[in-house]
C-alpha cells in the first residue's frame, strides 16, 4: 500500500490531512478495497518520517468518517468504498419539519453528486447539539448549523456561551450557520438567515388591506412548545399591530371550544393549532375567508393545497443559496426572501 501513499513535504496542506487525501484518492482509484489492512501508526509515521501524533489524528479522522476501523490486536482495516467524496458535510438542524426538510432536499438538489451530507437532527437540545460537535468536529469539510436551543422553561435562545465556544473551535473557512445567525461572532463566515422580526412585520404590512377589515388579530404564539420559537416573532407581530392600530391579542394555543367570532383574524405557528382551529370553525359554521380568516406561519404543500395564506421563508431558496456558496467558496452574510403569500383564508 506504501507505494501509493504521496506526502509532499513542500506543500502547505497539514501532513495529517495529505494521509486522508491520499488514502481517500486510492480508494477511489481501486488501490484500495473493502477489507484491506493498512499499515500501522508506527509503520505509517515510521516509512515517511513523521510524528505518531500526525499519523493517528489522520487516522482517528478516516475512523469518524467511517473510512476505515479498527479491529483490536490485528489493526486497521479499509471499510467502504462507497460514499467517499471530496468533500463531506455535516447539516445539523434543530428539529425535523417540512419546512427544514425542504431546505435539507434543496441543498442536497443544487450541491451536486461530488459531496457526502450527513443530515443529523439535535432537537434544540444543547448538550445533545455539543456533544455531536465534540464528536465530529475533524470529521467534515463543511458543518452547515441551524442553531436553535432551549432552556429548562423551554424557552427559546439562539445560543449559549457553551454553544458559542464551540461554534469557534471550528475552521471559519468551514463553516455556515443557516436559519438564525444571532451567534455574535466576530469572523467573517456563511451566514444565510432570517430576520424574524422584520421579516414577520413586513410580510404583514403586504397583506394590511385585508388584514385591516378584521376587528381583531389573535396570534397563536406556543409559550411551552417542545421546539420553541424565537421571541422576534412576538416583537415584530406586536411592532406590526400598534403600528397599524390593530385589535390583538397574544394566545398560546387553539383551545377546545375556544370562542371565535365573526371579523377575527388567526395568524397560527404550529400545525396542531392550525388544524384544532380550521376544525372549530367548520363546526361553528363559520366561513373561513369570509367570516374569520387564517394566516400560517411558514409554507407547506398542504397549506398551499388548503388555501390557506401564509407569510414564510422561501425554504428552497435558502438550500440552494447554502449549496452555492459552498461550490463556489464564498463568504458573507445573505438574508433569504420571506413573502406573505394570500390565499383564499384571508
Amino acid at each position: 500500500m506504501m507505494k501509493f501513499i504521496t506526502i509532499d513535504d513542500e506543500s502547505r496542506i497539514p501532513k495529517y490531512q495529505q494521509i486522508i487525501d491520499s488514502i481517500i484518492h486510492n480508494i477511489s482509484e481501486g488501490n484500495l478495497v473493502i477489507g484491506q489492512k493498512i499499515p500501522s501508526i508506527n509503520m505509517f509515521s515510521e516509512e515517511f518520517y513523521l510524528s505518531r501524533d500526525t499519523v493517528e489524528k489522520a487516522y482517528s479522522i478516516l475512523k469518524q468518517r467511517n473510512i476505515i476501523h479498527a479491529i483490536r490486536g490485528k489493526g486497521y482495516y479499509i471499510n467502504r468504498t462507497t460514499l467517499i467524496s471530496k468533500t463531506n458535510i455535516l447539516f445539523l438542524i434543530n428539529k425535523l419539519s417540512s419546512y427544514k426538510l425542504k431546505t435539507y432536499n434543496s441543498f442536497i438538489n443544487s450541491i451536486g453528486p461530488n459531496t457526502h451530507t450527513d443530515l443529523v437532527i439535535y432537537h434544540c437540545d444543547e448538550s445533545l447539539f455539543l456533544n455531536l460537535l465534540e464528536k465530529h468536529k475533524s470529521a467534515y469539510d463543511y458543518y452547515v448549523i441551524m442553531p436553535h436551543f432551549k432552556t429548562e422553561n423551554l424557552n427559546h435562545v439562539s445560543y449559549t456561551a457553551q454553544v458559542k465556544t464551540a461554534i469557534e473551535k471550528l475552521a471559519v473557512e468551514k463553516l455556515v450557520i443557516l436559519d438564525n445567525v444571532k451567534l455574535g461572532m466576530d469572523k467573517t463566515y456563511v451566514e444565510i438567515y432570517q430576520d424574524f422580526e422584520n421579516d414577520i412585520y413586513n410580510a404583514l404590512k403586504e397583506g394590511i388591506s385585508k388584514i385591516q377589515k378584521y376587528k381583531k388579530i389573535m396570534l397563536v404564539y406556543p409559550k411551552k412548545a417542545v421546539y420553541p420559537y424565537p421571541k422576534r416573532i412576538l416583537n415584530g407581530f406586536r411592532k406590526f399591530c400598534v403600528e397599524f392600530k390593530l385589535d390583538f391579542e397574544i394566545i398560546d394555543k387553539i383551545y377546545d371550544n375556544m370562542i371565535i367570532k365573526n371579523g377575527d383574524l388567526f395568524l397560527t405557528i404550529e400545525e396542531s393549532d392550525l388544524v384544532n382551529l380550521v376544525k372549530q370553525a367548520k363546526e361553528d359554521e363559520f366561513v373561513i375567508g369570509k367570516d374569520i380568516g387564517i394566516i400560517s406561519y411558514n409554507d407547506t404543500p398542504l397549506k398551499d393545497l388548503l388555501g390557506i395564506t401564509v407569510v414564510s421563508t422561501d425554504f428552497k431558496i435558502m438550500g440552494e443559496t447554502t449549496a452555492e456558496m459552498i461550490l463556489n467558496n464564498k463568504k458573507g452574510k445573505i438574508k433569504v426572501p420571506f413573502n406573505f403569500i394570500e390565499r383564499d383564508s384571508l
